[in-house]
């Protein structure tokens, strides 16, 4: 009876065992399919599908004021890569497991304290939240660059004679590649869905979230309402825009001495000394002793 019952466990175990390694496996044919059906290289594809599946698991346990603020930067962000917020969450997970592995094998060879594994991890939880900030910024930048030209092409259009919505579309049409133009291009399309032109300026200032940006489109907004020359309103913007472009450059070129003073100091100065002091020094160093 004992060797029925052995034998019956041992069959037990093997079926278990079977069944763990098919589903094993059919689970990495489907994982594989993706991978195959996403159109970009091995690397992106993998990184995208197992981002993907992760983050999946990621929507259980997201609270919601993180999704709400993540969703919040992604757009403003201009959606890099696709992410959504569970994946950036799956990103900080593997970012965290990475950057503590690389620590252990770091602290293992300089046989330091596995306790800083920890701020090791910490370091990985933050990276990716920082990089999304610098999404932002850079988005940002851009756009501030492209504004004044945008908005000049803009007012000469609406001077020219065409209304609001057709010197958008000059200004898609003519205006220079960037995240500028495609949120213009994103309001021509709302417009031509029938949202109200408040409406979809509104979203324009919700979606990229730039004080200059906010400024000008609320402008238009309030001359809307009160009725007053949309032509005189850009022209007032676009002098204004210039004003404080021209103030942030001389700002930023009055700082440049005050941010060269550092290197200047600790790289520049210590040579210069080396080379003008060091044969002095040797010569009364040495001088006697050689002589």
């Amino acid at each position: 009876m004992t060797v029925i019952l052995y034998v019956f466990s041992l069959l037990l175990v093997a079926a278990a065992v079977f069944l763990l390694v098919i589903g094993i496996w059919n689970l990495l044919g489907h994982f594989w399919g993706e991978v195959r059906d996403e159109k970009a290289s091995l690397l992106t594809s993998l990184r995208v599908v197992g981002l993907r599946h992760l983050g999946a698991l990621n929507r259980g346990i997201m609270w919601p004021s993180y999704e709400a603020n993540m969703r919040r930067k992604l757009i403003t962000a201009g959606d890099p890569s696709g992410f959504r917020p569970e994946e950036i969450m799956a990103l900080q997970e593997v970012s965290a497991v990475f950057f503590a592995l690389g620590g252990a094998v770091v602290l293992n060879a300089m046989q330091g304290s596995f306790f800083w594994c920890f701020a090791f991890a910490l370091f990985g939880v933050w990276f990716p939240l920082q990089w999304v900030d610098d999404q932002i910024k850079k988005r940002h930048f851009l756009i501030t660059r492209a504004l004044p030209y945008n908005l000049d092409l803009l007012t000469l259009s609406v001077e020219a004679g065409l209304d609001f919505t057709g010197a958008l579309n000059k200004v898609v049409e003519k205006g220079k590649a960037g995240p500028l133009r495609d949120e213009f291009m994103l309001v021509l399309k709302q417009l031509k869905m029938g949202k109200t032109r408040e409406e979809a300026l509104k979203n324009l200032i919700t979606r990229v979230n730039l004080p200059a940006l906010t400024s000008f489109v609320s402008a238009l907004i309030q001359a809307d309402k009160m009725g007053t020359s949309i032509g005189k309103v850009l022209r007032i913007q676009s002098t204004q825009l210039r004003i404080e472009r021209s103030q942030r450059a001389e700002k930023l070129a009055n700082e440049a001495p005050v941010k060269m003073l550092f290197p200047l100091i600790a790289c520049i100065f210590p040579t210069v000394f080396l080379v003008l002091f060091g044969p002095i020094v040797f010569a009364m160093t040495y001088g006697d002793s050689m002589g």
